[in-house]
C-alpha cells in the first residue's frame, strides 16, 4: 500500500466516524416536549389598530372580572383580555360527548375571528393529560384555563358542560347559552352583538 492510499484510506474513514458521532448525537439528544396546548401561546396580540365592534347596549350586566389559570401554568385575568376585544367562553369538559361534538366547529369559528374576538376555554372536573388530549386530538388552537376548584364555572353559574358566553369588549355580560350552542348560531350571535358589519 502506497504512503497516499493509506492517507486516503484514512482521511475517508476519519469522515465515516465524524459523520457517524454526528448523526447518533442527534439521536442521543433528549427530544423537547412539546408545550401545552392551550397555554400562553394561544393568547392573541393586541387588537389590529381599526378593529371596528358594536357598542355593548347600555344596562347589559358586567360580567364576573374572575382570573385562571392556563394549561402551561400562566395566569389570565379575563378582564385584561375583554379590555380591547370581545370574549367567548367555551365551558367544557374532556368527558364532554356534546362538547367533543361541536369542538371542530367551534375551533373553526375561533381561527375566523382570531383578530376580532377572543376565544377562551375553560375545563373543570378533569385531569390536566385528559384535558391536553382534548385540546390536541380536536386541535384547539385558543387558550384553556384549568378550573379545578369549579370557581369560574361558578361565577358565571354553569352546572353542566357545555356551555357558551359572549361578552363585549368592555366587560359586558351579552349572552350565555346553557348546554352550548352550534358554530352557526354562535357566528350569528356575533355578528349581531359585537362584530361591526
Amino acid at each position: 500500500m502506497t504512503r497516499g492510499y493509506g492517507v486516503r484510506l484514512a482521511t475517508v474513514a476519519l469522515r465515516a466516524v465524524l459523520a457517524a458521532t454526528a448523526c447518533s448525537a442527534g439521536d442521543d439528544a433528549p427530544a423537547r416536549p412539546a408545550p401545552p396546548a392551550g397555554g400562553a401561546a394561544a393568547l392573541p396580540g393586541p387588537a389590529p389598530a381599526g378593529l371596528a365592534l358594536r357598542p355593548a347596549p347600555s344596562g347589559a350586566p358586567g360580567a364576573p372580572a374572575v382570573t385562571g389559570v392556563l394549561t402551561d401554568g400562566s395566569p389570565v385575568a379575563l378582564a385584561d383580555l375583554w379590555s380591547d376585544r370581545p370574549v367567548v367562553l367555551v365551558f367544557f369538559t374532556s368527558w364532554c360527548t356534546l362538547c367533543a361534538d361541536r369542538q371542530a366547529a367551534l375551533g373553526e369559528l375561533a381561527r375566523r375571528h382570531r383578530d376580532e374576538v377572543v376565544f377562551v376555554g375553560v375545563a373543570t372536573e378533569d385531569r390536566p393529560e385528559d384535558v391536553q388530549r382534548y385540546l390536541r386530538e380536536h386541535r384547539v388552537d385558543y387558550p384553556v384555563a384549568l378550573d379545578a376548584d369549579g370557581g369560574i364555572w361558578r361565577s358565571y353559574a354553569v352546572r353542566e358542560p357545555p356551555a357558551v358566553v359572549v361578552i363585549a369588549k368592555g366587560g359586558a355580560l351579552l349572552r350565555g347559552w346553557p348546554g352550548g350552542v352550534d358554530a352557526a348560531t354562535l357566528d350569528a350571535e356575533l355578528r349581531r352583538l359585537v362584530l361591526a358589519p
